[in-house]
């Protein structure tokens, strides 16, 4: 099971979304491809955003950037931007 659930993600996400303004993500589909990426990178040799084990993998450490808002997702893309 994902930790954080996929709704606590996208809050996180959507944090600065003004009510009645387009949310960022508005799917699974959206996290899973952000962090599917972000993931990629760090397997290339991106260096972490956030504290972590050497054994963590790249999923966690992308889900965890995420969750701690070192990482944005672009909404007209659907891709991720570092801050």
């Amino acid at each position: 099971m994902l930790h954080p659930s996929y709704t606590d993600l996208m809050k996180v996400v959507n944090k600065d979304v003004e009510e009645g303004e387009t949310k960022v993500v508005n799917s699974r589909y959206s996290i899973v491809m952000a962090t599917a990426k972000r993931a990629r990178e760090l397997i290339d040799g991106s260096r972490p955003l956030v504290n972590c084990k050497e054994t963590e993998k790249p999923l966690s450490v992308a889900i965890d950037e995420l969750n701690q808002a070192k990482i944005k997702i672009d909404g007209e893309e659907d891709e991720e931007e570092l801050e």
